[in-house]
């Protein structure tokens, strides 16, 4: 009976252990740009400015023109401006490696991104109208090049597979992280070319992110009282001159 019962246990541990263990999901299929029917517009003076200005777009149709909603608002990006990342649209041909985002680069993703989910500490509010993630004690966002979970909100009790060894702790980052949207950039989760790209809360106006686009607490409420999943909003994020650049290549709103 002894030995039965070693046995037993023994396949128990093995079909818990391989139990854990999850495959990597497939890509996202997300709708392209052409599709969106809302955007949140993000400029910057040059390519390494910190600083710059958001406005909210909306359209009724794909063939409609894009009208702008509410005032505009200051917001910070990466404490060492912008390089090109990998979203929605076709990348000019002449971006050049020394262009292109990295991780821990310290760069905000230049380009067109889907918005595809909020988090935030607090409990789903009404007027968040996206798939919600609460955060929890052991919710991180997978920063490590190597991990099949990289670039993606996990949580370390639920996941099973524990193959990384850097990632963010977010409930731990506290204020900036009470509210935020995940940013679809690097979705093909290309090793090193960024992750944990987020609209979220800013410390201030003064001090620039690691790679996520900040803003004042009221705006981000207002920006998620307007954007509805459904309507496949995305993040539009150039500095002036190329956004002049790509405006009618792109059919990007048209700034005032």
């Amino acid at each position: 009976m002894k030995r039965l019962a070693f046995v037993l246990l023994i396949l128990f541990s093995v079909s818990v252990v391989f139990g854990q263990i999850k495959k990597s999901e497939p890509p996202k299929v997300i709708p392209p740009y052409s599709k969106s029917l809302q955007a949140v517009v993000v400029t910057t003076p040059d390519w390494n400015a910190f600083q710059g200005t958001a406005q909210v777009f909306q359209r009724k149709s794909a063939k409609s023109a894009w009208k702008s909603v509410g005032k505009s608002f200051p917001v910070v990006i990466g404490q060492n401006g912008m390089a090109w990342g990998a979203g929605l649209n076709e990348l000019p041909s002449d971006t050049g490696r020394l262009l292109m985002k990295v991780e821990g680069d310290g760069k905000s993703p230049a380009g067109i991104f889907a918005l595809t989910s909020a988090f935030g500490s607090a409990d789903k509010a009404a007027f968040i109208k996206f798939p919600y993630t609460k955060l929890e004690e052991y919710t991180e966002c997978v920063d490590d090049v190597k991990s099949t979970h990289y670039n993606k909100i996990v949580d370390r009790m639920k996941i099973g597979n524990f193959d990384w060894k850097s990632s963010e702790k977010m409930l731990e980052i506290g204020a900036p992280y009470e509210l935020g949207v995940f940013v679809e950039h690097n979705s093909e989760k290309q090793k090193g070319g960024g992750s944990c790209i987020f609209l979220h809360i800013w410390k201030d106006e003064q001090t620039g992110t690691a790679g996520c686009t900040a803003m004042a607490r009221d705006n981000l409420e207002t920006v998620l009282q307007t954007l509805d999943v459904k309507k496949y909003p995305v993040l539009i994020q150039l500095p002036a001159d190329s956004y002049t650049q790509f405006q009618t290549k792109w059919k990007l709103p048209k700034l005032k």
